[in-house]
């Protein structure tokens, strides 16, 4: 698909455009680090891993990418001229890999918008080869992290100190490097442990140039995205990565999770310490846990109650709290044994109004609950995902639309297969197959950018797992127009812990 071919340059098909994404921020964040070495070989604290922030240099550094891979791929042309059908597959997949790693370093150095474009391409297709998905599997959690000076630096502006002035105790070994800042370790004075977010400083500067430069933003999302009209996708994304740079909008976000779901038996959202965050901190309670990687090992059982927790949090939040958190990567779960997760960073969520609710009522009544394609066509035209007038008949829209909701049309168990994930991925990025004319005209208004990204994410976090449920059981038990009884040993948990708690309006909990 063009993700495959456009982020990671694997493929044959490899053009100029895929090459763009690959070797110059590579080949800049060498520059750096070996300017900033010392002679013990160790990166120097502070200065050599000092973000570009403004639009030129950003450009820049992704206009010499092509240096590296477009002469790594010129040379694998070459060599696959001489070389047996063997050689030529062994070639092309050590070059495929190499790029994925050169890709992988480059966007963790960047950070930002950019690497987060790397984090989606880590876990979103099911069809990427599996060593690929492992290089750019480290920017969940394992980014280039930046250098404790940095961190000094940003704490005393902050918070009024240096790290073990603010804190009893804090750990300089950051246990995550994200995208926009690292998490560290730290012990307060009145003795709890918790986990001390830390923007880099610039990262705000560096994401306002990416989104402030039009042509190249718009061209990217034109690949990554294509057949749906970038400039609402855009508006959206960048509405929710601003609200991601200012900490205390997080704080508010995780404070609404962590009241609703306060001694939930499966779900947990860490509290918010609020007298050491601040804009660019975040300090909240500590987390353990296991990593996603670790339970796709797990055994059949434990890898479905995790799934099922995973789903009834996402989709549990729009109706319960009209709320969404948007990141579904899997750095930003911790899981332990029974079905109890940890869910983590809620920078990137979104509101939504009642009529917003409503609209996602509306097309779930027309397409699942009451099926009358007609009505469907109505409700995705009023609201501009499909324009009016567009040729296509009743069947050819049940059968594209129907497909995302196809988990839980039918009363049945399902399973979510990798084949699944990747067929979902296909019916918005690729313009090659029979659906292509609804494709082009379709599009996602802005409200509805956030929940297809965790959509898609969701269906290839549950490809991993072999995730398997009754999802239209579940489902009713999460749409309270239909307010279905509990269906799994883990609703009956949740439905004895809503009757044994109310919100503070004293109403029943929805949660």
């Amino acid at each position: 698909m063009q993700l495959r071919r456009v982020v990671l340059a694997g493929a044959a098909t490899l053009g100029s455009v895929a090459v763009v994404v690959g070797s110059a921020i590579l080949l800049q964040r060498r520059r750096e680090t070996t300017r900033s070495r010392r002679h013990d070989g160790s990166p120097e604290s502070s200065r050599g891993v000092a973000l570009a922030t403004d639009r030129g240099r950003r450009t820049a550094q992704m206009a010499r990418i092509g240096a590296t891979t477009g002469s790594g791929y010129v040379a694998l042309r070459a060599r696959s001229a001489v070389a047996g059908p063997e050689r030529r597959e062994s070639l092309r997949a050590e070059y495929e890999l190499r790029t994925a790693e050169q890709v992988a370093a480059a966007l963790g150095g960047m950070k930002g918008a950019l690497m987060k474009l790397g984090q989606m391409a880590s876990y979103l297709d099911q069809g990427l080869p599996e060593p690929v998905r492992d290089a750019l599997a480290q920017l969940q959690a394992d980014a280039p992290p930046m250098a404790i000076e940095l961190v000094e630096e940003v704490l005393a502006a902050e918070l009024g100190g240096l790290p073990l002035d603010v804190f009893a105790e804090f750990d300089e070994r950051p246990l995550a490097a994200a995208s926009i800042g690292q998490v560290h370790r730290a012990r307060t004075h009145d003795g709890r442990e918790v986990a001390v977010k830390v923007q880099y400083p610039g990262v705000d500067r560096a994401v306002t140039a990416d989104l402030d430069n039009g042509d190249l933003l718009f061209q990217m999302m034109g690949v990554l995205f294509p057949g749906l009209e970038p400039g609402p996708i855009v508006a959206e994304l960048r509405d929710r990565l601003v609200e991601e740079l200012d900490y205390r909008s997080e704080a508010e976000n995780q404070f609404l999770f962590a009241e609703a779901y306060r001694g939930h038996p499966f779900i947990h959202v860490p509290d918010v310490v609020g007298q050491l965050s601040s804009a660019r901190v975040l300090t909240t309670e500590l987390a353990t846990g296991s990593r996603f990687a670790e339970v796709v090992e797990w055994p059949d059982d434990e890898r479905q109650l995790a799934a099922e927790c995973i789903y009834r949090f996402a989709f549990g939040g729009i109706y319960g709290l009209h709320a969404f958190n948007g990141d579904p990567h899997p750095g930003n779960y911790l899981f332990r044994p029974g079905g109890q997760i940890t869910f983590l960073d809620f920078g990137l969520c979104k509101r939504f109004t009642p009529d917003e609710v409503q609209i996602f009522e509306d097309m779930i009544r027309a397409m699942v609950l009451e099926p009358d394609i007609d009505a469907f066509r109505r409700v995705v035209e009023r609201i501009g995902i499909l324009a009016p007038g567009v040729r296509a008949t009743d069947d050819e829209l049940a059968e594209y639309f129907g497909h995302f909701y196809e988990l839980v049309i039918d009363d049945k168990v399902q399973e979510v297969t990798p084949e699944y994930s990747s067929e979902s991925v296909r019916r918005f990025f690729d313009l090659s197959g029979p659906h292509a004319h609804i494709m082009k005209a379709a599009n996602l208004p802005p409200s509805m950018v956030i929940v297809q990204r965790i959509n898609l994410g969701l269906y290839a976090l549950f490809g991993d797992l072999g995730a398997r449920n009754n999802w239209r059981r579940i489902a009713e038990e999460l749409w309270p127009f239909v307010d279905r009884g509990p269906t799994t040993p883990m609703g009956e948990r949740i439905a004895e812990w809503s009757m044994s708690r109310s919100l503070p309006d004293g109403s029943a909990s929805t949660a």
